[in-house]
């Protein structure tokens, strides 16, 4: 009899094969004592195991996908960093000497004091580095006890039968990259939600995956066979021939879909009633612009620029910088949107080390900039240099005030003055907007908008701080929805603004890129999406089937609705329709 178990569908698609269970950070520990004459041999012994814990993440990191989000290279570069770190590496060996205990267990003793720590600090964004601790401690464990990874690497997922599907507590970044480049079928956790980093990454690699499906490893065996749905968020263990036979059959589709998908590469986004809709893409790296070329991207809506600043003790030159803006603008038709540096948070820089109270609410992005003026006059210096070599814009991340906005064009005319006074080229018609991502910003949109010459939607924080949720936070993601009427009423109020005063208004958050939202943002008024490169075809399918003057009407006539269930029923009903 099949069983069926419940999770959040993180990465979309159908995986079948094999369990097999992985023990990421629940690991059984051996805990004995040493005598005198053995404890030089055992520091030894994890001195080496951390030397190989550490190969293996510099490994890991040449084999991150080009696609894959910059934090993920970000979380690998913390992990070798903390592999180094005195307050783990270096007590754990004087643990070993002190206490005449093993590795293993000092290494548990030590990470253990080391998160409670972490634990009693008030803010909770700060409590969830306890997990940085937690994926490192673990990856010295594995190395300790020879349990690195036992998946037998498999072919290609979709086909091979054998293709396994990791069962586990919860899977840091490295272990996802090392499993994919094993060729697995699917992830399933038992912890997570819909934007940690497990979730991030199993898009990106476009690997079926579950979170949250509690007492997974326990209810489960290894070998068994069962069906992931990472769509409908479903696990079925012990499936019947009917089963396996119906979605093998949605394997087959899917793939099928894809390449109908690529055939839409070339066509314009222009709805069924005559709307033309662009379609931009969201770039980490210069060389993810290969992918959105592939994809047939008009632009790049959003072109992060931390990936030069992370995990350095200084800060990257003028020359630096404008070689990299200047490589984007050379690979990539159509305009580039570039964001200024957006660090603090879960972002810091080398001059960021300060750790704040509350840092989402701290000093970041635009403040943080505007702060620390050498350091944005530089950055600012090599974007306007770039913007002469091809069409570019400058998006200024976390815009809360008018007042922010004047001052960071101020600089950016004195940055624009100096380089005039040295004979140096720009775009002297070099559009600068603001990203709404605070409450406060959609609220003043009207009075923002004779400010700037656009506006660019980061659904992610907007509705992060809109409903007062962490987003990593396993506890309480549920609460995340891009549906709240908060929400939308928000993203209209931001798109009307616009709209009034002439100015063009982009989404580039995670919302623009699930085909699910594209009806109703098409009904709230949004012509211009961005978005990860693996999703704008999908989206351009959905709003080439749309009918926009419809789905306008319909939109206005839901966020009209005080119900919530009515609510609810209207925009699932909103989405069927126009995705059927």
């Amino acid at each position: 009899m099949s069983l069926w178990l419940s999770g959040i569908g993180i990465s979309r698609g159908v995986a079948i094969g094999p369990v097999h269970r992985m023990h990421g950070a629940d690991i059984d520990i051996p805990e004995y004592r040493i005598g005198a004459d053995a404890v030089d041999d055992e520091i030894a012994r994890f001195t080496q195991a951390a030397i190989d814990a550490r190969a293996q993440l510099a490994s890991v990191r040449e084999q991150i996908p080009a696609n894959a989000p910059a934090e993920i290279g970000a979380f690998i570069e913390t992990h070798l960093l903390m592999m180094d770190d005195t307050a783990l590496i270096d007590t754990v060996a004087a643990r070993i000497r002190e206490d005449r205990c093993n590795a293993e267990w000092a290494l548990k003793l030590q990470s253990e004091d080391l998160i409670d720590v972490f634990d009693q600090m008030d803010d909770s964004y700060l409590r969830t580095r306890r997990d940085d601790i937690v994926h490192v401690t673990a990856r010295l464990q594995r190395v300790l006890l020879k349990q690195e990874h036992p998946v037998r690497a498999g072919g290609d997922p979709a086909t091979d039968t054998h293709a396994p599907v990791i069962v586990a507590d919860e899977l840091a970044p490295a272990d996802i990259i090392l499993l994919h480049q094993q060729g697995v079928a699917g992830l399933v956790t038992e912890h997570g939600g819909p934007l940690s980093h497990t979730a991030i990454l199993a898009r990106s690699l476009r690997i079926p995956a579950l979170v949250g499906v509690r007492a997974v490893r326990r209810i489960l065996s290894d070998d068994e066979t069962v069906i992931v749905d990472g769509e409908a968020g479903h696990l079925i263990a012990g499936p019947d021939d009917g089963a396996l036979a119906f979605f093998r059959h949605r394997q087959a589709a899917n793939a099928r879909y894809q390449r109908m998908l690529a055939v839409l590469r070339d066509e314009p986004a222009v709805s069924a009633d005559g709307v033309r809709v662009t379609m931009l893409a969201n770039v980490e790296l210069p060389a993810d612009t290969d992918e959105a070329a592939q994809v047939g991207a008009e632009g790049v809506g959003l072109y992060r620029t931390e990936f030069l600043f992370m995990n350095r003790e200084d800060s990257p030159s003028e020359e630096e910088q404008l070689a990299a803006y200047r490589q984007v603008l050379g690979t990539v038709a159509g305009p580039i949107t570039i964001r200024t540096l957006d660090a603090g948070a879960d972002k810091q820089i080398g001059r960021t080390t300060k750790i704040a109270t509350n840092p989402a609410l701290g000093l970041r992005a635009i403040r943080l900039c505007l702060k620390e003026t050498g350091l944005f006059r530089t950055q600012l210096r090599a974007l306007l240099r770039a913007s002469a070599e091809g069409p570019m814009r400058i998006m200024l991340p976390m815009i809360s005030t008018v007042g922010e906005m004047r001052q960071a064009r101020h600089l950016i005319a004195e940055v624009a003055a100096e380089l005039d006074a040295e004979g140096l080229p720009r775009d002297r018609d070099l559009a600068v907007g603001a990203m709404i991502e605070v409450p406060a910003a959609a609220l003043a949109a009207p009075t923002l908008a004779h400010y700037c010459d656009f506006f660019s939607l980061g659904t992610n924080d907007l509705i992060q701080y809109t409903l007062a949720i962490d987003r990593i936070d396993d506890e309480i993601n549920y609460l995340y929805d891009p549906l709240h009427p908060a929400v939308l009423n928000l993203i209209r109020m931001t798109i009307d603004a616009g709209r009034a005063a002439g100015i063009s208004v982009s989404m580039c958050g995670e919302m623009a890129s699930d085909k699910r939202y594209t009806p109703l943002l098409l009904g709230l008024g949004l012509t211009e999406f961005s978005m990860h490169p693996a999703s704008v075809l999908e989206v351009k399918r959905a709003v080439m089937g749309a009918d926009v003057a419809r789905l306008r009407q319909r939109a206005g006539e839901i966020l009209s609705l005080t119900d919530a269930g009515a609510y609810r029923e209207a925009l699932d009903t909103l989405g069927r329709e126009t995705l059927a």
